[in-house]
């Protein structure tokens, strides 16, 4: 049972971001503060039907709908999305701690402005050559190659040579909010998130 209630808090998030209402909005049509509604969402807060049943009234669905069904389907099904001539590739649930993408980088010309923001991110080169400049550090990953980096360091990908560069990215819960933040729709469906951030690009 305590894998399940680990679920409840992304499920309820999901929930809620289906209907397009914020933190702020549910929490006070469920009659709530907004911190304990983001505690429970991030699973720091144990869930209670105290808690949980105002919540599910307004969002219209049952407290069970918040609990995985026993023969849950392992295959990750999300929109691909497309941003600034990027494929990312979700290959994990939503609710998953960790936040794994297949990425493709384009052929560029030149090399994107370099970005800074919170964060980690660990990437392994699947094919191709991937130009990653690092602060002063401008490096070629070559396939089989893998790197790690503080994303606070002022940094840039694209391809390196005539061909595109797929890449295996994942990231801890700050960098996925930056990486996979998108205001173009993905592949299959809208993947817009609300301001208290998660997917939706790559720097």
């Amino acid at each position: 049972m305590g894998d399940e209630l680990r679920q409840v808090g992304p499920r309820l998030r999901a929930a809620r971001r289906a209907r397009g209402w914020t933190l702020d909005e549910l929490a006070s049509r469920a009659g709530m503060s907004a911190s304990t509604l983001s505690r429970l969402e991030s699973g720091k807060r144990q869930a209670s039907l105290e808690l949980l049943l105002p919540l599910t009234r307004r969002l219209g669905i049952r407290v069970d709908d918040l609990l995985p069904p026993e023969d849950a389907d392992p295959r990750v099904r999300r929109p691909v999305i497309r941003r600034d001539g990027l494929v990312i590739a979700p290959l994990a649930p939503e609710s998953s701690p960790v936040h794994t993408y297949r990425i493709t980088y384009p052929p560029a010309a030149a090399l994107p402005d370099q970005r800074v923001h919170d964060g980690y991110e660990w990437l392994y080169v699947l094919s191709g050559r991937l130009r990653l400049r690092l602060g002063a550090q401008d490096l070629v990953l070559t396939r089989g190659e893998a790197a790690e980096f503080d994303t606070g360091v002022p940094h840039a990908m694209s391809a390196a040579g005539g061909r595109p560069a797929d890449v295996i990215s994942i990231f801890n819960e700050e960098g996925v909010r930056i990486h996979t933040r998108t205001d173009a729709l993905p592949e299959a469906a809208p993947d817009a998130e609300d301001d208290d951030g998660e997917p939706g690009g790559a720097a």
